[in-house]
């Protein structure tokens, strides 16, 4: 579904992002792994389109999408749920959501649709979808950034660092809430998380960055008791 090619990605004439190939098939659930600066934003930045590759190519679904703007590739089905969750704060969660659902403007009825679909997977949202999202909790507005994802109909969801100062009892709901979209709504998940230890326990494989460079991959079992992986990002 996803394939990277020998990406390379400068910020202001600095390489952020060196060489770095990876592929996703459709419906894994794959993790982003590294610490603080090493390249996970900047890497999903340029999946996404909001940055775009010096050299390299990305190809969604077969198709290059390295050149395309942001708003074209929301409409071929790969969304990114940005770290610090960018929601407008002034606008009510309702409205936050609707923005989400803007490649399917004209579509009542699928717009609709999607909202039930969120309200089911996130309650609180339905009972206070008329109250302002800078009012809520940082759980909660990580619960709201997701569900704004997932209007668009997704068929992958780029999520940066969903864990970023939260609770621990939260973050773990927030596990199970991502896990859910994976396996019950049949969305592909690409997860970047400085939380190794969350990260490793719900996805199927993952790969290490450090430096802007992928410098090992694995499945989720492998990259837990690998020991550079546990001395780095699991504390064992």
């Amino acid at each position: 579904m996803l394939k990277l090619t020998q990406v390379h990605t400068d910020i202001s004439g600095m390489q952020i992002i060196h060489n770095v190939s990876l592929e996703i098939k459709q419906g894994e659930f794959v993790a982003l792994l590294g610490s603080n600066g090493a390249g996970k934003t900047t890497m999903f930045r340029t999946i996404a389109g909001v940055l775009k590759p010096n050299t390299g190519s990305i190809e969604f679904n077969g198709t290059p999408i390295h050149r395309l703007p942001v708003h074209r590739i929301v409409e071929q089905g790969l969304v990114l749920c940005p770290q610090g969750r960018q929601l407008f704060p002034h606008l009510t969660v309702e409205k936050n959501l609707r923005l989400g659902a803007y490649p399917l403007r004209g579509n009542k009825i699928r717009i609709q649709k999607n909202l039930d679909r969120v309200y089911e997977l996130f309650p609180i949202l339905k009972e206070r979808s008329q109250q302002q999202a800078g009012t809520f909790s940082g759980g909660e507005q990580q619960m709201l950034a997701i569900a704004r994802a997932l209007m668009s109909e997704p068929q992958m969801l780029l999520l940066d660092e969903p864990s970023v100062g939260l609770a621990p009892l939260i973050v773990q709901q927030m596990a199970d809430v991502i896990s859910n979209i994976n396996h019950e709504m049949d969305t592909t998940i690409f997860l970047s998380e400085q939380n190794a230890n969350m990260a490793l326990n719900i996805t199927d494989r993952g790969y290490v960055l450090e430096s802007g460079a992928c410098v090992l991959s694995g499945d989720c079992n492998q990259l837990k008791n690998d020991e550079m992986v546990r001395k780095a990002y699991i504390g064992a």
